[in-house]
């Protein structure tokens, strides 16, 4: 099990995670088994949304106090945005804790699922599901960083653009930390 912790600051040297409380979330990484080659399903969330609106995710969001673990957060978030039913996970680790700006603490669960699903879109928070090659995730040539100016600071963050998407922030913090943990001789030196 993996525990390490990794966040939006990691890339921005002298920045520091929130130092408010953190809320809980989980988040799946749900790796599709394909003949022709593994692949990474993502939703492209809706524009209306008050928090991410129109962003390439993970489907996730916060613990609930319901949930018994991180693993379980992820497999209902999971079920409710996409429909995706737990029985079709196979959940298979995690990667590292991602810590975000704006104050989440997230739990990446990594699950394994046959291409035999169907999906049940949620309409209300997302916009659109899509899959991006494992390989291309893995490439590191793939994980470019950018920089924004964001109130009066300017900031460093990946972005793993496909098709036409810009995978970034958080999700594309997690797709190299996946790359990383899958890829471990292709590790960037200085994201260390």
């Amino acid at each position: 099990i993996r525990a390490a912790t990794r966040g939006d600051h990691d890339l921005n040297p002298g920045e520091t995670p929130p130092s408010a409380a953190l809320r809980p979330a989980a988040v799946l990484v749900p790796l599709i088994d394909r003949p022709d080659g593994m692949t990474v399903l993502l939703t492209l969330r809706t524009a209306h949304l008050s928090a991410h609106a129109g962003q390439v995710s993970f489907p996730g969001g916060r613990v609930e106090q319901h949930d018994i673990d991180t693993v379980a957060t992820a497999l209902r978030e999971t079920e409710e945005e996409v429909g995706l039913t737990r029985d079709l996970v196979s959940v298979v680790g995690r990667l590292d804790t991602y810590v975000t700006g704006t104050g989440f603490e997230i739990t990446p669960i990594v699950g394994v699922i046959t291409p035999d699903y169907v999906l049940a879109i949620d309409p209300f928070e997302v916009a659109e599901v899509f899959e991006v090659p494992l390989s291309y995730v893995l490439d590191r040539r793939n994980h470019n960083r950018t920089e924004r100016e964001s109130a009066g600071r300017t900031r460093v963050f990946f972005v793993l653009p496909y098709q036409g998407r810009n995978i970034w922030g958080a999700t594309a913090g997690m797709l190299v930390n996946l790359a990383e943990v899958l890829n471990p001789e292709a590790l960037n030196p200085e994201v260390l």
